[in-house]
């Protein structure tokens, strides 16, 4: 049988560890883009929301979030992409 209950989860503060050193710095510099983050491809399932999140704007795709994930992600100009 499956695992229904199997959910890997990653913190808002780990987010940019997915993310290059190459991509971060182009991102810094250019404000009216935003990086994309697919946690499910980093092998994550639900974004939570413990530590804190740099001032800048991040797409990020994930199955589930909970509620300070998504609070943290949309005060710094983010969005969340709920993904299937």
């Amino acid at each position: 049988t499956r695992n229904k209950y199997y959910c890997p989860t990653i913190n808002v503060d780990k987010l940019w560890t997915l993310v290059s050193e190459q991509t971060r710095t182009h991102y810094a510099k250019e404000t009216e883009k935003a990086p994309v983050i697919d946690v499910v491809r980093a092998g994550y399932y639900k974004v939570l929301g413990k530590g804190l999140l740099p001032k800048q704007a991040v797409i990020v795709k994930a199955k589930f979030f909970s509620r300070t994930a998504e609070k943290k992600i949309k005060d710094g100009g983010g969005s969340c992409v709920l993904v299937a």
